[in-house]
């Protein structure tokens, strides 16, 4: 039998990512844990994780060993409340891709503030979020696609992309800008971008190679400095900053969709999470 304490060692690593980082959430030494992940191995008859210097990733057995581990613990969690006499509570993860607007997810935190089941953000672009599901990571993911939302997907809105501009550039009072116009514009590179490759296709075929004065992960920086006057940057709609204009780019026809994706075994937290989960929708529906 398993005991409890290690397959909380084993969540706190996954978790955090480290054996330091999962040893200080877990409140005990890293000799400690290693010794407590070496023991689940040996009960399991399995090697959990691949180790190197910087992180620990789990291998095939460890990705299906942890989507029980994540059941065991939160019926647990459940039962103990039931025991207690509590109304079922906890946590509902949340991961939230990283290229959504922060005034949109600020004005969802003021909501999820006041409920009474508590919110774990996890940040992520897609394919992170896709495979923190899959593993059972996060209970429900705020995502986007840029095809036709799956099955398993609640489509919420879809969006197009604009161009962002300096509210002092004598193009930014324009409804609408050709490619062809930004010939010599200085541009703020977003990494996080989805629409990044189709971006960049979109201005080569175009003949335009602009400088990049910024490669960034960060949009809210990457606004900064566009209304800064750093230079421009693509970006979804509903991204607004002060100082920033937002004409549409002419024959940029690539638009996301923001979606909500459940993970596997979630449906007792489902119930718990339906406040939160109605107020993504009015926040982030069309």
């Amino acid at each position: 039998m398993i005991d409890r304490y290690l397959l909380r060692y084993f969540l706190a690593v996954i978790d955090s990512g480290t054996f330091t980082a999962a040893a200080a959430q877990a409140n005990v030494s890293q000799p400690t844990l290693s010794a407590g992940i070496a023991k689940l191995e040996r009960e399991t008859g399995a090697k959990l994780f691949r180790r190197n210097s910087q992180r620990v990733e789990l291998t095939e057995a460890g990705a299906r060993f942890a989507v029980h581990a994540r059941r065991i613990e939160r019926e647990f969690n459940l039962a103990q409340a039931s025991i207690d006499g509590l109304a079922p509570g906890g946590t509902l993860r949340l991961g939230v891709l990283n290229t959504i607007a922060s005034a949109e997810m600020a004005a969802f935190a003021m909501q999820a503030a006041h409920a009474e089941l508590a919110v774990e953000l996890v940040e992520g672009n897609a394919a992170a979020l896709s495979q923190h599901l899959s593993r059972g990571r996060i209970d429900l993911a705020l995502t986007a696609t840029q095809s036709e939302p799956g099955a398993e997907m609640e489509s919420l809105r879809t969006e197009s992309y604009v161009l962002a501009l300096p509210a002092a550039h004598p193009l930014a009072g324009e409804v609408t800008i050709s490619g062809e116009a930004l010939a010599g514009e200085t541009m703020i590179v977003r990494r996080n971008c989805e629409a990044l490759s189709e971006t960049s296709r979109y201005f080569t075929r175009r003949g335009i190679r602009p400088f990049f004065a910024l490669r960034t992960t960060n949009d809210d920086r990457a606004l900064e400095m566009v209304a800064a006057g750093l230079g421009a940057t693509v970006i979804p709609e509903s991204h607004r900053h002060p100082g920033v204009a937002s004409p549409a780019l002419s024959g940029f026809g690539i638009t996301r969709t923001l979606a909500l994706a459940w993970g596997d075994d979630t449906a007792a937290i489902r119930e718990a999470a339906a406040p939160l989960t109605d107020a993504l929708r009015a926040q982030f529906g069309g």
